[in-house]
């Protein structure tokens, strides 16, 4: 029944996943120039650039995929990933250099940093896990490749009858975005997984260096703000 269900199945909406990109560039955009690379459009205009022609190709459903989709997605994704990252490395070198001066501009700064670290990865999560958002709503079981992350749905097949009926193997149940977001936002705050848990090593790798990012950006925020007071 599930996997009837799942062949017709027009694909996952485009709108949640399209606002992540749209926030994480936003917010990379808007972050203080010492903590960008080059001038302050340059980035967000190739992301958005990458961006377009997916948005074209799939305007409402996530139903059509091939190489080129595929390795533009994943570009994009390694895009935020890496200029958020150099925010970070810049932001966590002005915090330990002590820029009183700057106090409430780089903790804002912070903040912007660590929901883009969220989006980026729940993104990335999105994006790799069983062959991404059109295979996973678009292909059938056992034909999906092997999964990153269980969800509570993948085994509350033989719960009581009214969450059964959302498992997985029922429903034809597949994660969407605003699932891995979840996943994203309690790995960051938890500094752990809760209640989806990583199955791949490189899910455990991408949770694992989310995990320690949130932490370090957590401390150094927390004691700059502490210093703050004191002066």
């Amino acid at each position: 029944m599930g996997d009837e269900k799942k062949q017709a199945h027009p694909g996952e909406p485009r709108l949640p996943a399209a606002l992540g990109v749209v926030v994480a560039v936003a917010l990379y955009a808007l972050l203080p120039s010492a903590l960008q690379i080059g001038p302050r459009f340059v980035i967000p205009g190739l992301e958005l650039l990458l961006f377009i022609p997916l948005v074209l190709a799939n305007p409402r459903r996530m139903s059509k995929e091939n190489r080129l989709l595929r390795r533009l997605s994943i570009a994009l994704v390694l895009l935020i990933a890496l200029s958020n990252t150099t925010a970070l490395v810049l932001l966590i070198r002005s915090l330990l250099a002590g820029q009183a001066t700057a106090g409430a501009q780089l903790l804002a700064a912070a903040g912007q940093v660590w929901l883009t670290n969220v989006l980026v990865f729940a993104l990335a999560y999105w994006e790799l896990d069983r062959g991404g958002p059109v295979t996973r709503f678009r292909v059938d079981r056992p034909g999906l490749p092997d999964a990153d992350f269980r969800f509570p749905q993948d085994e509350d097949h033989d719960a009581i009858s009214e969450m059964a009926r959302r498992s997985s193997s029922r429903s034809g149940w597949a994660p969407g975005f605003v699932d891995y977001l979840y996943v994203s936002v309690t790995n960051s705050s938890a500094f752990s997984p809760t209640d989806t848990m990583p199955l791949s090593v490189r899910a455990k790798l991408l949770m694992g260096v989310e995990s320690v990012s949130a932490l370090m950006t957590s401390i150094l925020v927390v004691s700059f703000a502490i210093g703050l007071l004191g002066h």
